[in-house]
């Protein structure tokens, strides 16, 4: 077992012990997720394999919460939050801005890019060092903005 799913695993324990259901149930939808995908592809996921299912969950929720102020529903904004907030507890420090921008200047140093026709090459160089740390969109969007 990963040390990551362990550690989600002891802290639904303790959630269960402290009777929180609000974060039981989002631990418990991260474990969930964790199982299907392991059982979809049979294998038992490594550390950054069940961190790159805790990233997409925390992209599902901050869609749904900007869906759900279009629609007005604060109710389920309130909930999505609260469960972004517990999903968060699982995925890396994230990097500011500024880290991210003097990343992408070394990676365009370091692979001599000068246009955008380079963006594949720097993405690829860039997502081995920053998955997880980032999202990649906004590196992306980055790395856009450079070269226009």
């Amino acid at each position: 077992m990963s040390e990551l799913k362990a550690r989600i695993t002891a802290d639904m324990k303790s959630a269960m012990k402290a009777k929180d259901k609000a974060t039981l149930k989002a631990i418990r939808m991260i474990l969930g997720a964790i199982k299907q995908r392991e059982v979809d592809e049979r294998i038992e996921l490594d550390d950054m394999q069940v961190l790159s299912v805790v990233q997409k969950m925390v992209k599902q929720r901050k869609d749904s919460i900007s869906q759900f102020k279009e629609a007005s529903r604060i109710d389920l904004v309130d909930v999505e939050e609260a469960e972004l907030v517990v999903i968060n507890n699982y995925t890396p420090e994230q990097l500011s801005d500024v880290e991210v921008s003097i990343a992408i200047d070394k990676a365009i140093a370091d692979t001599g890019a000068s246009s955008m026709q380079d963006m594949g090459k720097l993405m690829g160089l860039l997502k081995s060092k920053l998955d997880g740390k980032t999202d990649m969109g906004v590196v992306s969007g980055l790395i856009r903005s450079k070269f226009s």
